[in-house]
């Protein structure tokens, strides 16, 4: 029976600090960076939208490259976590900079946020690669791994409501009147925090296990090794529809709170409290999953969440108190499963080491990320397409029936379906509990832990031998 220490809470604090510190920065970009373009920076809003395409095409292109690299790795400190230490103070500065407004000519300032704002990009994902990898390193139980991704999520959806609650207002204050000296000293703030973030995510954390690093095979070899697992197609395309799904719902709240809701006023509580049952689901995802094989309660989970949501389309628009509910809970469920998501793809590098015996934790999240930029972008045009058909009026004091139905089936019944979508694939994917455990167990034996904790009994727990319910 092979034996892996149990992660303390510091473990999983240090963890999740990384992802509250990429929260602070990313959250902010992408709540306000168009709108800073735009009213502050001073760039045409035909310029600012194809600046975002291209340099989110350039970025999506580049992780596989990153993780490539990552795979690649070998340091004392571990192949994952120097990454965060040579970029963090890459990434805080590139920050400041992004949100820098320049006193050049027009041309210079198209050049200048393209530049910045390609460096901020590609700097995230440099440290952002390794970061997702990195729980496969800390642990080999799959359980233990889902508790290292609530711990992630809940401090996330912490540095999300923070930027969501008080950067406008420090923007406002710092700037005494000026946006433009607000926006960069409070983003200069936002960078110094997530620098000080990220180094305690270094030194807070552990790389335990370490697989011996094959540097033999090209990224184009590695990658018709990934093409050739089944498992990681299902979860490649299981997040598309994912991040498809969330996005379109998340688009649509707005104009359906403002036109369907006809409550504009409502809109900050209605995403702030959303965030807040946001974050209590992925806080006790594994309180509340973690006792039951994981791809059959993702399943449940799933129908539960989409029946919630598919219920607010039906709910008369003057019942604000239960449509409040409903997305209280949706939010809440839904979240549950956002630690699930991302333990399927360290299932899948253990999945692909154990076929090939090729370890790919870098490559594998890192298609996993141009996965979810992928349904990022797709889900946003979606909305954009769908609500231009229709003949959506930008600021109209009143939209027409055909326009108020398709917002209202953007924010409910369109992510349902995709949703559903989720759940079917859900019944061909091979790697339950029981299928992971043995997996764990065979790289085990073949593996060895970094740290001096051998022999860890006492804080330990079995690999195998659990049952099906763990």
């Amino acid at each position: 029976m092979m034996i892996t220490p149990v992660l303390s809470v510091k473990d999983k604090i240090g963890y999740g600090l990384g992802d509250m510190a990429s929260a602070l920065v990313w959250q902010t970009a992408t709540l306000f960076l168009a709108y800073f373009y735009t009213d502050v920076f001073g760039l045409p809003a035909a310029i600012m939208g194809t600046l975002f395409l291209v340099v989110r095409a350039v970025d999506a292109c580049v992780d596989p490259c990153i993780g490539a690299l990552v795979d690649r790795t070998t340091t004392r400190y571990g192949k994952f976590r120097p990454w965060l230490l040579w970029f963090a103070i890459p990434f805080g500065v590139c920050c400041l900079i992004t949100f820098y407004v320049p006193d050049i000519s027009p041309t210079g300032k198209i050049i200048y946020a393209a530049v910045t704002y390609t460096l901020l990009s590609l700097v995230y994902s440099a440290i952002n690669v390794p970061y997702c990898a990195m729980p496969g390193a800390l642990t080999l139980d799959p359980r233990e791994r889902h508790s290292l991704q609530s711990w992630r999520f809940g401090l996330s959806f912490i540095g999300g409501l923070v930027v969501t609650v008080i950067a406008l207002p420090l923007v406002e204050k710092l700037g005494a009147g000026n946006p433009q000296k607000g926006y960069f000293y409070a983003m200069s703030l936002m960078g110094l925090l997530g620098i000080v973030l990220f180094f305690c995510c270094f030194g807070l954390t552990r790389e335990r296990y370490q697989p011996r690093n094959d540097t033999s095979g090209s990224m184009l070899s590695d990658l018709k090794l990934l093409w050739n697992n089944s498992q990681w197609r299902i979860v490649f395309i299981f997040n598309i529809l994912l991040l498809c799904a969330v996005v379109i719902r998340g688009s649509a709240t707005l104009y359906y709170v403002k036109y369907v809701l006809a409550r504009p006023d409502l809109v900050f509580n209605f995403i702030v409290f959303g965030m807040i049952a946001s974050l209590l689901g992925a806080l006790l995802s594994e309180k509340l999953l973690g006792k039951f094989d994981r791809i059959k309660s993702y399943q449940w989970t799933i129908l539960t969440f989409v029946i919630c949501n598919a219920a607010i389309f039906f709910v008369p628009s003057p019942s604000i108190g239960l449509i409040f509910a409903l997305n209280l809970v949706f939010s809440f469920i839904q979240n549950l499963t956002t630690p699930l998501q991302w333990t399927m793809f360290s299932d899948v590098v253990d999945h692909e080491e154990s076929r090939t015996g090729r370890r790919l934790d870098g490559l594998v999240f890192s298609t996993a990320l141009f996965a979810i930029k992928f349904g990022l972008a797709l889900g946003g045009a979606i909305v954009g397409w769908v609500l231009g058909m229709v003949g959506y009026l930008p600021n109209g004091a009143t939209q027409s029936a055909p326009v108020m139905l398709t917002i209202n089936s953007l924010f409910t019944l369109v992510p349902c379906a995709l949703f559903l979508l989720m759940a079917a694939l859900l019944f061909i994917y091979k790697l339950n509990n029981r299928t992971m455990q043995t997996i764990a167990s065979s790289l085990a034996t073949r593996r060895s832990f970094a740290d001096a904790e051998e022999p860890v009994l006492s804080g330990s727990r079995p690999l195998i031998n659990q049952g099906d319910a763990r």
